[in-house]
């Protein structure tokens, strides 16, 4: 029997079975909810015909109350809208639980990009030598972020969880309950979490799926590709941001660092006595049955009877015990149940008592000041460390003192609260690494890093404290369009200084360098940010490689492609030999944790594409992927081009005011969903600097317009059609895979967009030509993304991924609708004379709570 397309396996396992399950609802014993669900597919339709119509969210819910509530009061209809909200929210919950069960069967899983793909073609290529090769040296690293994108509290998780399995068992009573549960769980939190609490609900991650995930993983390659010899490198790591985050997170304490530090060591503890207690029960023969009771013992007394931190175990004495309990096993029980005991030995050494590496990170504008306090705290002491003219000296000149210092810093001796926690935050990296060991907390994140000198302050800190050489790789992060370019300049400053250059030394000659999608985007619009990280990237390798530097770019991507998102693994894949690849780092985060990395299915899978881009850059098409001089010229143009319209457009005297009045912008600090402030400052003005990169793209998302996913694309590829040029453009997006991805995200960012939402705009005497700008650039860049692809529409050739996003936007047109016409309503209400502050109020909560479901139903949209 043959293997149905794609399309028809979404269709038969994912649209038919939403269907049937979505009915379900109405059988549900709710108060309301038999009127709601007869209500809403009458409403989404009225909405369809309406914005057809091109009339405008307030219209159409105008007709739909006059056609079918019956004199309905404005209280009566908010109540209906509440109502609608809740019920969508639970239709999303719905619909992510059914593809998140038809993962396995929509997508292939043997297929491209699997291990048993990567292995098929190591055999029909010859290059088994060189794919071991790659296997000992190459690395994985996804770091889970606490960025506020994830608006589903635990118990909704846990739902989801639990609905996924009952529905790929199609056990329709377990569904029923379920969807019961789901009626009478909230769906809102009436607290911010603190950070803690935000590291605790991604560790759920850890426990449940990395770790089962990453261990299959790594025990198939030992098994089929290295012949059954132990993979000694680190293949997949993982590293981990709440508890450590603390740029602009003002409730990341030094408390909550080790407390979430000691959090991840105990939830490592545990999955290794899980798997001891299950192996206890297997390994009952003599010689061996003592040994594992005595080990499962340990670490039973170390996850429950821990004081204090205090732990029964080493990790070198259950390395040493576990391949002592391996040796008895091969040599006298005929390698029974060696493959399970094999699989706990793959994870340990992945592992450790770690789990996942603890970064922190600072601003360097924050380092800066403390940085002054730490000086001047010196100077008053009359110190020698410091020269007394060091605010006076050039760069250089600071450069070649930074270089010198050593200290034994107490913060303590700190009035200002930033300064003691930030220095308190390096003592609590030598606390961690005590305790969890190095690879617990061995990374220093600098973000808004905009020079050597930043760099330089971050080390003499650390050295400051006491710590002459330090396991610590220091990170710079650089954002801007401008820090990016000049990237290579800072490094090479770094290099040459000789007491950095020994501390690289000391850390293997590696240098770890983080790039910045989101900000990039927010700054230089889609194109220049994404060819500038490659422009980077290039100049970054050079540079390292001049000085015998071997660089690891660190990239920080959010969910859609506005923020680096979308088909991530084809980038890694088209990277060729003049960019440094020995390493993938992303930062994955909020609904992207869930979406991508939220079931053993899909974590195996997007895991194993990240690795099998590497293999595909490095083993199998090594020089396929260079640009050529005309190709890097042409994109060059094109990021130019890009960059200027984007330039226009964001300094629009419109541009800041449209988002503060049009958008749901200042809704996302009302979202009790992430212990991080939506904006840098605490200014009631707001700064387009200060702001916040998610709510930045998130708002453009609720808008349905998804500006930065596309600003500029269409002049750009304009200018060239204009010019006859053609040819040039077409014939690179079909050459070069770098290209052809960042298109493709591009239209992904269309496909998600539905201008008709806001199209009432055009005629607002304040901002109706803003809006028209946005939708003549969109049109522009969807017609000529089309001609370029050879497509009647967009995303033709991922027809899944197309009908996903289809049925999730007709899910959630209902409340986008809504959520305008509550927009509408506060504006109304707010030139009023004496205007009624409580329905404004009541308004602004229908506006938020919208917003929730409407990024939930998007997964990837901030």
């Amino acid at each position: 029997m043959y293997t149905l397309p794609k399309i028809e396996r979404f269709n038969q396992d994912v649209l038919s079975k939403y269907h049937i399950y979505n009915s379900v609802f109405i059988t549900l014993p709710f108060d309301s909810i038999d009127n709601t669900g007869v209500l809403l597919p009458l409403f989404t339709e009225t909405c369809e015909t309406g914005f057809k119509k091109q009339e405008t969210p307030k219209e159409i819910f105008d007709f739909f109350s006059n056609k079918y509530l019956n004199n309905a009061s404005e209280t009566e209809k908010i109540d209906l809208m509440f109502r609608f909200i809740q019920y969508i929210e639970r239709q999303i919950v719905l619909f992510d639980a059914i593809e998140d069960a038809a993962f396995p069967a929509v997508n292939n899983m043997e297929g491209r990009g699997s291990l048993r793909d990567i292995k098929e073609k190591s055999d029909a290529k010859e290059k088994d030598e060189e794919l071991i090769e790659f296997l000992e040296s190459f690395n994985v690293r996804t770091v889970l972020t606490a960025h506020p994108t994830q608006f589903y509290p635990g118990p909704v998780l846990g739902i989801i969880n639990d609905l996924t399995e009952a529905i790929r068992l199609n056990d329709l009573l377990k569904i029923k309950q379920l969807l019961a549960q789901l009626g009478k769980t909230p769906f809102i939190q009436n607290e911010k979490p603190n950070p803690y609490d935000e590291a605790v609900s991604l560790i759920w991650y850890l426990e449940n799926v990395f770790y089962e995930t990453s261990g299959e993983i790594v025990h198939y390659l030992q098994k089929n590709i290295l012949q059954g010899k132990a993979i000694k490198n680190q293949l997949i790591k993982l590293g981990f941001w709440p508890g450590g985050d603390r740029d602009g997170n003002p409730f990341v304490t030094t408390e909550i660092t080790l407390k979430v530090a000691e959090r991840l060591r105990t939830s490592i503890l545990k999955c290794y006595y899980v798997e001891m207690r299950n192996l206890k029960r297997k390994l009952t023969f003599s010689g061996v049955d003592t040994l594992v009771a005595e080990l499962e013992n340990k670490l039973y007394r170390s996850v429950f009877y821990s004081k204090e931190g205090e732990i029964y175990i080493t990790l070198e004495e259950l390395l040493v015990e576990l391949n002592k309990i391996r040796k008895i096993i091969i040599e006298n029980h005929q390698s029974l149940y060696l493959h399970e005991l094999e699989s706990l030995l793959v994870k340990i050494n992945l592992f450790g008592f770690h789990f996942a590496t603890l970064d922190i990170r600072q601003n360097s504008k924050i380092h800066d000041a403390v940085f002054h306090d730490v000086v001047n705290y010196y100077l008053n002491s009359d110190s020698k460390i410091f020269p007394n003219n060091y605010f006076e000296l050039s760069e250089e000149e600071k450069l070649v003192v930074l270089s010198k210092v050593k200290g034994n810093l107490n913060p303590a001796d700190f009035d200002n609260e930033i300064t003691k926690s930030t220095l308190e935050s390096v003592q609590a990296i030598k606390t961690i690494q005590e305790n969890n060991g190095e690879f617990g907390a061995n990374r220093y994140i600098i973000s808004n890093n905009e020079s050597a000198l930043n760099v330089m302050e971050t080390f003499a800190m650390i050295r400051l404290n006491n710590w002459e050489n330090p396991t610590v790789d220091i990170i710079p992060l650089f954002e801007s369009v401008d820090d990016l370019q000049k990237a290579h300049e800072i490094m090479e400053q770094l290099y040459t200084n000789p007491e950095y250059a020994a501390h690289l030394t000391a850390r293997g000659n590696k240098q770890t360098i983080m790039l910045g999608f989101s900000d990039g985007t927010k700054d230089g619009g889609y194109l220049m940010a994404n060819w500038s990280i490659y422009q980077a990237k290039i100049e970054l390798t050079q540079i390292s490689r001049k000085y015998g530097i071997k660089a690891i770019f660190f990239d920080g991507r959010g969910g859609p492609p506005a923020r680096g998102g979308g088909k991530t693994h084809k980038f890694y894949a088209s990277l060729g030999p003049k960019i440094e690849n020995n390493e993938i780092q992303i930062t994955v985060q909020g609904q992207t944790i869930s979406s991508n990395f939220g079931t053993l299915d899909s974590c195996r899978y997007n895991i194993e594409n990240l690795l099998s881009a590497g293999v595909t850059n490095q083993v199998f098409s090594k020089e396929k992927n260079e640009l050529s001089k005309e190709e890097t010229a042409i994109l060059t143009q094109l990021a130019g081009l890009g960059y200027d319209k984007y330039l226009s457009f964001k300094n629009h005297l419109k541009f800041i005011p449209y988002l503060e009045k049009m958008s749901t912008l200042k809704y996302y600090s009302k979202t009790n969903i992430g212990s991080r402030p939506s904006k840098r400052s605490k200014s009631e003005q707001l700064d387009f600097a200060d702001l916040r990169a998610i709510p930045f793209v998130g708002s453009w998302s609720q808008l349905k317009q998804n500006v930065p996913g596309f600003f500029g694309v269409g002049s750009a590829l304009k200018h060239f059609e204009e010019t006859n040029q053609w040819d040039k453009v077409h014939d690179l997006y079909h050459n070069s895979l770098f290209f052809r991805t960042l298109l493709e995200n591009s239209m992904m960012s269309l496909a998600k967009s539905f201008l008709p939402l806001t199209a009432y705009m055009r005629k607002d005497p304040e901002f109706g030509e803003f809006w028209q700008i946005i939708y003549d650039e969109f049109l522009e860049t969807e017609r000529l993304l089309l001609k370029i692809a050879g497509h009647k529409t967009l995303m033709e050739n991922y027809p899944d991924g197309k009908a996903s996003i289809q049925i999730r936007e007709r899910i959630v047109l209902p409340l986008l609708t809504i959520q305008q016409y509550a927009l509408l309503r506060i504006n109304e209400l707010n030139k009023e004379k004496g205007h009624n502050e409580e329905l404004i109020k009541v308004y602004e909560k229908v506006v938020t709570r919208s917003l929730f479901g409407n990024t939930n139903a998007s997964r990837n949209s901030a």
